[in-house]
């Protein structure tokens, strides 16, 4: 077999210029294109472990974010917690005390009401019994219940002594006028006589006199000058006795305290 060599260089030389052409024109862009390709391939890994990576590091940021939020969050709940709990047993505290003073302010309440309701039971009693004993002596009361005052009001004036005879005389003494004498019912002219000469031979003077009635004096007779005044009445017994009656309910009331003594009926 006859080999045609120019045959085979044209084919070769063919051959050659087709590599060469796509060697220029087919390889190289394909290259360019992968290498391109593989270079935006690499970038983008590049980019993603990028991302990746800052993903991760925000993820990390987060859970600490949560972290200590979560912390945070704890902490404020404790603490609302034990506020809250020390608001209530500040309440509750306050609100014992609020009713255990009311409690108490109540008892006394009820309590003052309860003495004042017994003192004011006893004093009517006592005003009661006091009034019964004015109206029957008045009821009572006569000329010879007047005669017999006036003797009594004479003898206790002869026995004037001390400060209430020289009181009594000095005010008799510097009077202008009359003096006055008032008694329940009008004296007869010898109970006048009798109480002039008493009042006469007392101080050892000529005392001007003016009589009235007075009906409020109960079995009694007064005598009265310059401001001064000398009385003895079944009525003064009856103060006195009120004036008893009354200090010994106050000492009874406020036991602490030192009662008084009860006075002597009144002779001035």
């Amino acid at each position: 077999m006859l080999i045609d060599w120019f045959t085979v260089g044209a084919q070769a030389l063919n051959f050659l210029v087709l590599v060469w052409l796509m060697k220029r024109f087919l390889y190289k862009p394909v290259q360019d294109a992968i290498a391109a390709r593989e270079k935006r391939i690499a970038d983008e890994l590049a980019d993603a472990d990028a991302r990746k990576a800052e993903a991760i590091k925000e993820r990390q940021a987060f859970q600490r974010k949560n972290a200590d939020f979560d912390r945070d969050r704890a902490a404020l709940f404790a603490t609302a917690t034990s506020d809250a709990n020390a608001d209530r047993q500040r309440l509750d505290d306050v609100a014992r005390g609020a009713a255990e003073a009311l409690a108490v302010k109540r008892q006394e309440t009820l309590a003052g009401d309860a003495q004042r309701l017994n003192e004011s039971v006893r004093d009517r009693t006592v005003q009661e019994v006091l009034a019964i004993a004015r109206r029957t002596l008045a009821d009572l009361a006569s000329a010879s219940l007047e005669a017999s005052a006036c003797d009594v009001f004479t003898q206790r004036l002869r026995a004037l002594d001390g400060n209430a005879r020289e009181g009594l005389d000095a005010a008799l003494k510097s009077g202008n006028g009359p003096a006055l004498v008032r008694s329940a019912f009008a004296l007869p002219q010898p109970q006048r006589d009798a109480v002039q000469h008493a009042i006469n031979e007392t101080f050892s003077m000529d005392a001007p006199l003016q009589f009235e009635v007075a009906p409020e004096l109960v079995g009694g007779i007064e005598l009265s000058t310059q401001g001064y005044k000398f009385a003895w009445s079944i009525s003064d017994y009856l103060g006195s006795l009120d004036r008893g009656v009354s200090e010994l309910l106050k000492a009874r009331a406020a036991p602490a305290s030192t009662p008084s003594s009860s006075p002597a009926p009144s002779t001035a």
